[in-house]
């Protein structure tokens, strides 16, 4: 079960992070802890960092999040596929990866052909507005999903937040990446339960404590 809740609260890590990324990255933890993962190059596409990435799925586990079975994850703004297959490593039974920019899904075609997941991963070459006007071909409910929109898009991914309450498992959590110069907002539906902060990026978690999903 996922731990109580503490409230809303912002607490800055400093961790020191390279300005732009490599074309390859790591798994942090988990079945494939270490595995690397392609990303192309260039600023279209902003892949979470490691060293993020190993912190966030620490908050997650201490959460319990993959204790009670394998959860379905939803990974909105996939880019690489990093935080789903993270994700998939740290236990989570299925994920649904949905990314439109076609260097980013051949990126994700080949990291999922890499770790041999392609029977536990669904993709979704579509975009996020397009992938919840059909709730029923992401096949939930989640009990996990990622937004890690552009960070320019903030008030976008905000509105998508409220979109995807009708696709969330009982006591989901939802996790939204945004720059740490702008602040999380509120979702009808959703409870914000906590801000990290690391760099320049940072995590803001949601809790759902809403009925079950009528998606199947």
């Amino acid at each position: 079960m996922r731990g109580p809740a503490q409230g809303p609260q912002a607490i800055r890590v400093e961790v020191r992070l390279a300005s732009g990324y490599l074309g390859t990255m790591r798994i942090t933890g988990g079945e494939f802890r270490s595995r690397k993962l392609q990303a192309p190059r260039g600023a279209a596409t902003r892949p979470t960092q490691d060293r993020v990435r190993e912190a966030l799925f620490s908050i997650l586990s201490s959460r319990g999040i993959f204790h009670d079975g394998p959860a379905r994850a939803l990974d909105l703004y996939a880019g690489t596929g990093a935080l789903g297959l993270e994700a998939l490593s740290r236990g989570a039974g299925h994920v649904v990866l949905v990314e439109k920019a076609r260097d980013a899904l051949r990126a994700i075609q080949e990291n999922v052909a890499a770790l041999g997941v392609g029977g536990r991963v669904t993709t979704l070459g579509i975009t996020c507005d397009k992938a919840l006007a059909d709730p029923s071909r992401l096949g939930g409910p989640f009990e996990l999903v990622f937004l890690d929109p552009p960070y320019a898009e903030l008030a976008s991914a905000l509105e998508l937040l409220a979109r995807v309450v009708p696709v969330l498992a009982p006591l989901a959590t939802v996790v939204l990446e945004h720059s740490s110069s702008d602040k999380p907002g509120e979702v009808a539906g959703l409870n914000l339960e906590d801000t990290r902060v690391y760099g320049d990026t940072a995590v803001s978690l949601y809790a759902f404590e809403g009925e079950p999903s009528t998606q199947s």
